[in-house]
């Protein structure tokens, strides 16, 4: 049909079909946007509930890990106190024996017996006493320096000439510096 030959009114019907059937395929549009949208609001709604999920299990990871750290560190030296506990009751009954006890050199032969007894319990746990150091260049890694005197002699410029306090390593790790006298 030729649309100069149709009436007006046939025009104003198809221009109502025309416009009905752009509705319907707007529509259509439209609910294809819209099941779109849906469709990424979905994913969106999945990624944050999944973003939450993960987010919660790392703050318990956290939590844990930070409770079993603190508690490590609260019972780490547990088995060198347990074995020291001895030491301690040998020391009582060395005082409650010693108390009748007029001879010296019996006194001092138990508490030398109970000191062995406490440094093979420390030197179990890998503590060392750093030893040897008298005429020895001094090494700031392991000693500190007191004071400086004049050297005895020319070959103990620089080097230790006494140790004031003992130095103790436990493996690697220098535990206390021994404390020395260097030779100036």
């Amino acid at each position: 049909m030729n649309s100069e030959n149709t009436a007006p009114e046939e025009k104003e019907v198809n221009k109502e079909e025309d416009v009905f059937t752009n509705d319907a395929s707007a529509t259509e549009n439209d609910a294809d946007v819209l099941s779109g949208e849906e469709k990424l609001m979905g994913e969106i709604q999945e990624l944050k509930d999944k973003y939450l999920r993960l987010y919660s299990e790392f703050e318990n990871y956290r939590r844990r890990t930070s409770k079993e750290r603190i508690d490590l560190i609260k019972t780490a030296s547990e088995d060198v106190i347990a074995e020291i506990i001895p030491v301690v009751d040998d020391f009582e009954r060395a005082f409650k024996a010693s108390e009748d006890e007029k001879d010296v050199e019996v006194v001092r032969n138990g508490n030398q017996l109970i000191f062995h007894k406490l440094v093979k319990v420390l030197e179990i746990k890998g503590l060392k006493v750093m030893e040897d150091l008298i005429g020895k260049p001094f090494d700031a890694d392991k000693q500190e320096a007191i004071t400086n005197v004049p050297a005895p002699s020319e070959e103990l410029k620089g080097k230790v000439i006494d140790v004031i306090e003992k130095g103790y390593t436990l493996g690697d790790k220098v535990v206390r510096y021994a404390k020395v006298v260097i030779g100036a």
